[in-house]
């Protein structure tokens, strides 16, 4: 009778381990949200320069001979009269301006200027202030050449992802770009691990819940590592695998324990006679 109990709360376990989690609907109650909640989602994103950043600065203006000299090669190479000089993704990489460990570029005419910690915005705005005096019309686009993101665990492609021109991706976006979670992903308990001067942050992310849409960390910054674990079940479901797996090896290295003093007791006892 125990053995039967046994046998039954086992299969039990077995079927509700197993069994499709049943929390793996994005964003529950989006539709019963109001107006008000919707619009207090809506933010935007600016990221931050950080020390390491490789940044392309390009510098325009209606003379553009008078803005060459901000701009490195092959910009700045530009003459009057000349037809614009194309540019490919991989030659303008040659020409970015590494954020040193001060926080300071080295910025052709103004010199070392400190820019690590402002947002895309603030650092535009503030070298647009630095170039009014030789370039009163001149206009400055900033963007992060080497902005990365990493994903990993429970995603059908988990990999460093890079994200060009704009340096904007949402939590969603590298989750699309993954392929989204396997059946077994924890769409509860996602982990962010954000790197701010040195020291590691981390935050938490819950697909099923239609706040994350006003979350801070909704935007991801450069270096952002995602990881998303597996769910309870599938936690109980390996548990079981390795401990089944366990049991499976003693017993082989016992019969074979077995097996072998059984050998031995024969050929001692064909010897014998």
């Amino acid at each position: 009778m125990n053995r039967k109990l046994f046998s039954v709360l086992l299969l039990i376990v077995l079927l509700s381990s197993c069994r499709t989690p049943q929390n793996i609907t994005y964003f529950q109650g989006l539709e019963s949200l109001t107006v008000e909640q919707m619009t207090s989602m809506e933010q935007t994103h600016n990221p931050i320069i950080r020390i390491n950043d490789h940044l392309i600065i390009n510098v325009t203006s209606p003379d553009r001979e008078t803005a060459s000299p901000y701009n490195p090669p092959p910009y700045g190479i530009y003459m009057q009269g000349e037809a614009e000089i194309g540019i490919s993704a991989e030659t303008q990489n040659l020409y970015t301006y590494l954020v040193y460990d001060d926080g300071c570029i080295n910025f052709p005419v103004l010199g070392r200027v400190k820019i690590a910690g402002l947002t895309i915005n603030e650092a535009t705005r503030m070298m647009e202030d630095l170039l009014k005096e030789g370039l009163p019309r001149g206009l400055v686009n900033i963007s992060i050449a080497n902005f990365k993101v990493r994903i990993m665990g429970e995603v059908i492609r988990p990999n460093e992802y890079s994200v060009k021109q704009s340096s904007r991706i949402t939590i969603l976006d590298l989750i699309a770009m993954a392929g989204d979670l396997t059946i077994v992903g924890d769409r509860k308990n996602i982990v962010l691990i954000r790197d701010n001067n040195g020291e590691k942050e981390h935050l938490k992310y819950d697909l099923t819940d239609p706040a994350i849409f006003s979350l801070p960390h909704y935007y991801l910054q450069q270096n952002d590592v995602v990881y998303i674990p597996p769910n309870n079940a599938q936690k109980r479901n390996a548990m079981f695998s390795n401990e089944h797996n366990f049991r499976v090896s003693m017993l082989s290295l016992i019969l074979s324990s077995i097996t072998g003093t059984v050998a031995a007791i024969v050929s001692i006892i064909n010897v014998s006679k």
